[in-house]
């Protein structure tokens, strides 16, 4: 099935961390924010995370519900939200409330067209691709009204693919970058004599960017 701007957006039954829903259901009258991430523990989404929860009270304000989704399960989701708790309170209060869909079949992930089929490298230890990062903005009649869908390494591309990085939320030039999970700690201590371990896959370091 091809979901398209003005497609109904499929219904759903799922476990969350907020419990079991109805997808349907759980938007009710609100707008929607369906957003995936590739898994859990990853260093850029620990940051989206964080940022998301901060903004809360915006989205609240608006009227729109936002619920995240993932190829892992319960148990992973809930260990995770507690580092993006402690990560994210680097910079300001960072309580994650918002649910986030356990998908370790990727059921949910297919009806969305969620999974990554190009990125070989984007798979779990059975070989199943993980979910890009794809946006769905959904509004109370359940008609998909927005979708963007960009890579897993999100960022700017050029200087990703350039110097193995890639960047946190609200990235700025002159900002801290994150260096790319693919990049040992043996290499990083060459590439980035001056990187930061603040979790075992989240490391940032400092970049001059001409």
């Amino acid at each position: 099935m091809s979901l398209r701007l003005g497609s109904t957006a499929p219904d759903f039954e799922a476990e969350t961390t907020a419990g079991r829903i109805k997808f349907h259901d759980w938007i009710g009258d609100s707008w929607a924010i369906l957003f995936s991430h590739p898994g859990d523990f990853t260093p850029v989404c620990t940051t989206e995370l964080g940022e998301v929860a901060r903004r809360a009270p915006d989205f609240a304000q608006r009227g729109v519900k936002v619920i995240g989704i993932s190829a892992n399960g319960l148990e992973e989701h809930h260990k995770w939200v507690q580092d993006i708790n402690e990560y994210g309170g680097k910079f300001g209060p960072t309580d994650v409330q918002f649910p986030i869909i356990a998908d370790e079949d990727r059921k949910i992930s297919t009806l969305y067209d969620m999974l990554d089929e190009q990125d070989a490298t984007n798979r779990d230890a059975k070989g199943l691709p993980f979910t890009i990062r794809t946006v769905f903005v959904i509004d109370p009649k359940k008609v998909i009204r927005l979708t963007l869908a960009y890579p897993a390494s999100t960022g700017p591309l050029q200087l990703g693919d350039k110097h193995r990085i890639t960047t946190p939320v609200n990235w700025k030039k002159g900002d801290d970058v994150i260096v790319h999970p693919s990049v040992t700690n043996d290499e990083a201590k060459t590439l980035f004599p001056e990187f930061t371990i603040h979790k075992p896959y989240l490391r940032t370091t400092p970049l001059k960017v001409d």
